[in-house]
């Protein structure tokens, strides 16, 4: 259920005013001013009178839990009146104070201007006397002005001008200013007037989305004199609700009796109407901007729990099955006069769902084959062991072989090679080297499942997955690949394929390391925090599996994507350029990745040698 507030300006009655928006309106808390907005205070000249109601008019669980508190709007921090920019110093620290004193969960900021250096220098400074408190910059989201007719020929071109600043540009600066701090996030206010291109409100998805501020004015009347949202207004809402923030409807209650509550009733009916989650966003919304070290399948022996994660994919499995079936059609296809059954190796066989597919396949082909189950992990392999003499199919068809695939020697050539040995980012989990030890027992002829793979890298931004990284405090983490559910970031491009492995490997000897230089135009200007990392496979002909947007297996959820972090955010204007460079080195005892920016801003070459993230062999 959404959390609810309700901000209408001064109450004069604020035990009142509470009641009203809580029991009357259903809203779940109230906004109101720390200080009446025309109560502006001299640093010079003090005042007999209280500065502000007391606290004591509500109890300290409403102050806590139901009050969001307003700054007043009068400050003037970054005014070239000295006079001026001293009073709202000196105003603004007085009411911190006092939302400290209250221990109110949370502040609503003014909207920053172009130059709010001051303005960040006092709310850094305040964030760090107050760690806890949450501020809420009010950024209001406004339709880009349409562009000025160019001059006509015979006019001569007027000189360059800057690009105004936007609401976006305003907001980037305060975070800026203040190092990304975690306690600063957007209140968004969307007014009647929506921009025009999606990707504006996509942008702010990358951002610390705290609240979405909704003015009465952007309300229309309904044929039944309801309020009501237009509906690109409830896609707008649809798509920032994904971000679980609260909603403020701001405004003066109208002369009827029901006030607010006829809005606040109309928005819980829109997003009561928004789809469940489905079965596949159930399961990844627990992981959803989590970090997660990227499994080492080869250097380290997987979980009971881990495999029976996977196993539960819906998708993965159909489509290799599907890829063994049209394997073994072509196979019998080829060798009709052949009736010996089809050699199937399947390497990295875990507790068996790839042997289930394959065997599944063959009767679904009408082709019988001969499986080999091969799986270093020792005690996987007692899951498979018991597979064989539990299930008739396995006994009858599957030999069970306990070693490492680089190291096993074959009794006989295998006519296909099965394996799920993909990463995040397709190599990562040193699928090419394992398969190249395995192929020389793959017949002359015989087929790869899969038989390639691409990684696909772009650009991302992304504040909360940044922070996650930051939080460690130390350079290794930097430096390091995570596979996460990414979920509160923002695409600055479309992805791009960056490595590329087929198998069977017809170079000799095989060489795994790669160098990719790729040039992106960002679609929207943005904050480049790092990169997302995802691969396309081809398993057999035209059966594939992938992350990547543009093909992605929907409801696939084996795999989440990569985040390549930056150890500093680079700002990229809007259709800048961003040029990025990745290495893959292979050693005989590790593969690890290094990446760099050189565009639009040049950043340090990461992990070099690979001196804080590698993978071993």
């Amino acid at each position: 259920m959404a959390t609810i507030g309700v901000q209408t300006g001064v109450p004069s009655n604020l035990p009142d005013a509470l009641q009203e928006a809580i029991d009357d309106a259903s809203a779940n808390f109230l906004v109101v001013p720390l200080v009446h907005p025309r109560y502006e205070r001299s640093p010079h000249v003090p005042r007999a009178e209280p500065v502000t109601r007391s606290d004591t008019l509500l109890n300290s669980g409403e102050w806590t839990t139901q009050i969001v508190g307003e700054v007043s709007p009068w400050l003037q921090l970054d005014s070239a009146d000295v006079g001026a920019r001293r009073r709202s110093e000196v105003a603004f620290k007085q009411e911190l104070a006092w939302a400290s004193h209250l221990s109110l969960p949370a502040l609503l900021l003014p909207p920053p201007g172009s130059g709010c250096v001051n303005y960040a220098h006092c709310v850094n400074q305040t964030t760090l006397a107050n760690p806890a408190m949450q501020m809420w910059v009010r950024v209001p989201l406004h339709a880009p002005a349409a562009p000025e007719p160019p001059p006509s020929a015979a006019e001569p071109p007027p000189a360059a001008a800057a690009a105004a600043p936007t609401a976006w540009s305003c907001w980037n600066q305060l975070r800026r200013l203040c190092e990304q701090s975690v306690v600063i996030g957007v209140a968004l206010e969307l007014g009647l007037e929506l921009p025009e291109d999606a990707n504006e409100l996509r942008r702010w998805c990358g951002e610390p989305l705290r609240a979405v501020i909704i003015p009465t004015s952007a309300f229309m009347t309904n044929k039944k004199g309801y309020p009501a949202l237009s509906r690109k207004h409830q896609a707008a809402l649809a798509l920032l609700m994904r971000h679980h923030p609260r909603i403020i409807v701001r405004g003066r209650p109208d002369a009827s009796a029901e006030g607010l509550a006829a809005h606040l009733l109309y928005l819980r009916h829109v997003l009561g109407k928004l789809p469940p989650m489905s079965q596949t966003e159930r399961f990844e919304s627990p992981y959803y901007d989590y970090l997660q070290a990227p499994l080492q399948p080869l250097q380290d022996d997987l979980e009971s729990q881990t495999y029976e994660t996977f196993e539960k994919d819906p998708v993965k499995y159909k489509q290799y099955q599907l890829a063994v079936r049209r394997a073994l059609e072509d196979k019998h296809k080829a060798t009709a006069t052949d009736a010996s059954p089809v050699m199937v190796m399947v390497v990295g066989a875990g507790r068996g769902p790839l042997v289930a597919a394959s065997l599944a396949a063959s009767v679904e082909a009408g082709v019988p084959i001969r499986v080999y189950a091969v799986e270093k992990n020792a005690n996987a392999v007692i899951c498979l062991q018991n597979r064989v003499l539990s299930e008739p199919d396995w006994a009858e068809r599957v030999t069970v072989v306990n070693s490492d695939m680089r190291e096993w020697e074959a009794p006989a050539p295998a006519d296909i090679l099965v394996s799920e040995l993909l990463g995040s980012w397709g190599d990562n989990e040193l699928s090419p080297e394992c398969l190249d030890g395995a192929q020389r027992f793959l017949r002359p002829g015989g087929i790869s499942i899969p038989c390639d793979y691409t990684s696909f890298v772009a650009p991302l931004s992304s504040h909360k997955l940044w922070n996650e990284v930051k939080t460690f405090k130390d350079l290794a983490h930097f430096e390091t690949a995570y596979v996460v559910k990414v979920h509160n970031a923002f695409q600055l491009a479309d992805a791009q394929p960056l490595f590329r492995f087929v198998h069977p490997n017809a170079e000799a000897p095989p060489d795994n390391g790669r160098y990719g230089s790729l040039t992106f135009t960002a679609k929207l200007g943005g904050e480049c925090h790092g990169f997302v990392g995802y691969f396309h496979s081809t398993l057999y002909e035209e059966v594939c599996i992938s992350t990547e947007p543009s093909t992605v297996s929907e409801g696939m959820f084996s795999w989440f994507p990569l985040y390549v972090p930056l150890r500093h955010p680079v700002p990229v204007a809007d259709g800048a350029t961003i040029e990025a460079h990745f290495w893959r080195h292979a050693s005989h005892h590790k593969v690890w990745y290094e990446w760099a920016l050189t565009q639009p801003t040049p950043s340090p070459i990461h992990n070099p040698n690979g001196r804080s993230y590698f993978i071993g062999l």
